[in-house]
């Protein structure tokens, strides 16, 4: 498997604590590179009790299964250890781990400190023989999960990626009785109820700074937009005019697309609100439909669909962020919605019925060629990508009910996310 992104070189200065001088590491990734090479030994156990022992057992696990949902690194099989010595880690010994073609070593250790564990996570370049970066966290026990994703996290920093293993997935789910937003880890672990009354709440999409929620709530019997800070439990009302749905936060969080009726002829036009002066601006002036906005990464540009084709013909079109430049970006077939720009600026996952299917495809801007993400004969929606642009989460009735599954960009490691109830409408933490 090798790397599909071109990665500029990234001078990474890194300091080390205690007796560790300060490192300068040049690491360059290049198109067509094989995956990174890394070892992960068992941690250093510094206690024989039962929740230190269960601690480095969870975090090594979670910590293994990051890596390999990267696509940047590739874990050594165990049994490569047994061909060198035991891990040292007051020594180490680069010649053995470089003799079974590591690249990179992460080490850790465990111990208690007043009921909560301490670990301490290293990470050494073996060819080099430098001790990169190192990290010590605490925890209780529920709080391991994302010990492991923080220093996961920093194996992506390292590499100048978006970290992806601490952010989260916000999804639409009836699992206790009625549409609520409920948010999990990326990986489907840990899922959280944000939002709590009898009325059905739809279309979550984040804030950059992964502190609000913008959403879709029939509260009153009008489809109201509202932003929702998950950490204060704070709610606003921006818009209640009309019907509101499919908003989306510029990259820089100053603004929000959304859909809207709030026009005297009825029909779904596509807005922006300044959140700073919640002024309202109409960005498109046509009697067709017009919804789903998707920001490009550049803040420049908004994709979205529109059935001004004809009223079962939606199509992707993109205009410049100020509704100017409209422009057709699909072409072939004659359904085609929920345009979802990856954060990588060449790449928009929508939806397209074809035979009476959904499935996902990818439109590469650069080339115009378009491939075919799921391909199950069911039906599969709601697209959005991970920070890095690797991976998508969407909603499929792939198991009989409607669940959160993710896949990689190419179609790979497909994942069922949720279990519990039915589940849809996921939107990723950019």
């Amino acid at each position: 498997m090798t790397k599909k992104k071109t990665l500029l070189g990234l001078l990474v200065f890194l300091a080390a604590s205690g007796v560790f001088a300060q490192q300068e590491v040049v690491l360059k990734i290049s198109e067509g590179m094989p995956m990174i090479l890394l070892a992960l030994p068992e941690f250093v156990v510094r206690s024989a009790s039962p929740l230190v022992l269960a601690a480095a057992q969870e975090i090594r696990q979670t910590l293994s299964d990051d890596v390999k949902y990267s696509r940047i690194f590739q874990l050594l099989p165990k049994d490569y250890y047994g061909y060198i010595r035991p891990l040292n880690p007051d020594k180490i010994f680069f010649k053995d781990w470089d003799s079974i073609q590591a690249r990179l070593l992460v080490v850790g250790e465990v111990r208690e400190d007043g009921g909560r564990v301490v670990f301490d996570g290293k990470i050494y370049d073996v060819k080099s023989e430098r001790f990169i970066v190192g990290k010590r966290y605490q925890a209780e026990k529920n709080g391991l999960r994302l010990v492991a994703h923080k220093m996961a996290d920093e194996l992506l920093k390292l590499h100048g990626e978006k970290p992806i293993f601490t952010t989260k997935v916000a999804f639409v789910s009836n699992r206790d009785g009625n549409d609520e937003i409920y948010m999990m880890d990326y990986d489907g672990a840990n899922p959280t109820r944000i939002t709590f009354n009898k009325i059905k709440d739809y279309m979550p999409a984040w804030s950059p700074d992964q502190r609000t929620i913008a959403f879709t709530s029939y509260r009153g019997g009008v489809a109201g937009l509202y932003l929702r800070n998950i950490y204060e439990g704070r709610e606003t009302l921006v818009s209640a005019k009309g019907m509101n749905y499919s908003a989306a936060f510029s990259p820089d969080g100053k603004w929000l697309a959304f859909c809207s009726t709030m026009t005297e002829e009825g029909n779904a036009e596509l807005y922006i609100l300044d959140l700073e002066s919640m002024k309202t601006k109409r960005l498109t002036f046509n009697s067709a439909t017009e919804t789903a906005p998707s920001w490009s990464p550049t803040g420049r540009e908004i994709a979205f669909t529109t059935d001004r084709l004809g009223a079962f013909n939606p199509q992707i079109y993109i205009m410049d962020a100020e509704g100017s430049n409209i422009r057709k970006a699909s072409f072939g077939g004659n359904y085609h919605d929920a345009p979802a720009w990856a954060p990588t600026s060449e790449r928009i996952a929508f939806v397209s019925r074809v035979d009476n299917a959904l499935d996902i495809y990818i439109l590469n801007l650069r080339t115009n060629q378009i491939s075919k993400l799921t391909e199950n004969n069911v039906r599969n929606e709601s697209p959005s990508w991970s920070p890095d642009g690797r991976h998508v989460v969407f909603a499929s009735n792939l198991s009989g009910s409607i669940q959160v599954y993710s896949v990689d960009y190419d179609g790979s490691n497909l994942k069922r996310l949720t279990d519990r109830g039915e589940n849809k409408l996921p939107s990723w933490t950019n």
